[in-house]
C-alpha cells in the first residue's frame, strides 16, 4: 500500500445539522475528496476518532500514535482538528521511521469555499515525497512538528 490514512475528526469532518442548529463530526470526508481527485494509487482509509480537537486527551494522542506505529504502511496522512494539531504532531515524534502529515481544515470540507480540498492533495504530495518525520501541511506550507504553530487570529499555520 502507498499511503494510509487516519482519521481524528475536526472541522474537516464537521457536518451541520439543521434540526440542532449545530454541527457534529461526520463520516470522513477525505474518501469523497480522494475519488473526487481520480487517486490512481493504493491507499486506505481508517477512522479512529471522532473528536473535535480541543477534546483529544493524552490519551487520544497515545491512541493515535500507538495506530501509526503499529501500521506496516511508511507513508502516513492524518486529518485532524487545527486547534490542537501541533500537539499531537509533537506527540508523532516518537515515530521515527515513518513520513507522518497532518492536516485539517479551517472549514468542513462539505463547504465550497473549505481549504480541505487543496490541503488534501497538498498533503499527499507532502506524504508520498518527503522524507521519514512528522509534518504539518497546511496554508500551502509544510512544517516541522516542533517548528508549528497555529495563529488562531490570521486563520493560517505559521513557524513558531
Amino acid at each position: 500500500m502507498d499511503l494510509k490514512i487516519f482519521c481524528t475528526g475536526g472541522t474537516f469532518d464537521k457536518i451541520y445539522f439543521d434540526a440542532l442548529s449545530d454541527y457534529k463530526i461526520g463520516e470522513p470526508q477525505i474518501e469523497w475528496i480522494m475519488k473526487q481527485a481520480n487517486v490512481d494509487f493504493d491507499y486506505t482509509i481508517e477512522s479512529i476518532l471522532k473528536k473535535d480537537s480541543l477534546e483529544i486527551s493524552d490519551e487520544d494522542r497515545a491512541l493515535i500514535v500507538a495506530a501509526v506505529s503499529a501500521d506496516d504502511c511508511q507513508r502516513i496522512i492524518i486529518t485532524h482538528g487545527t486547534d490542537t494539531m501541533p500537539q499531537t504532531a509533537r506527540a508523532l515524534q516518537s515515530v521515527t521511521d515513518k513520513t507522518i502529515v497532518l492536516l485539517g481544515a479551517m472549514q468542513p470540507a462539505r463547504f465550497r469555499d473549505s481549504d480541505a480540498l487543496f490541503n488534501s492533495g497538498f498533503a499527499v504530495a507532502a506524504a508520498k515525497l518527503l522524507p521519514a518525520g512528522v509534518y504539518v501541511a497546511m496554508n500551502g506550507q509544510v512544517f516541522n512538528a516542533d517548528q508549528v504553530q497555529k495563529n488562531r487570529e490570521a486563520g493560517i499555520f505559521e513557524a513558531k
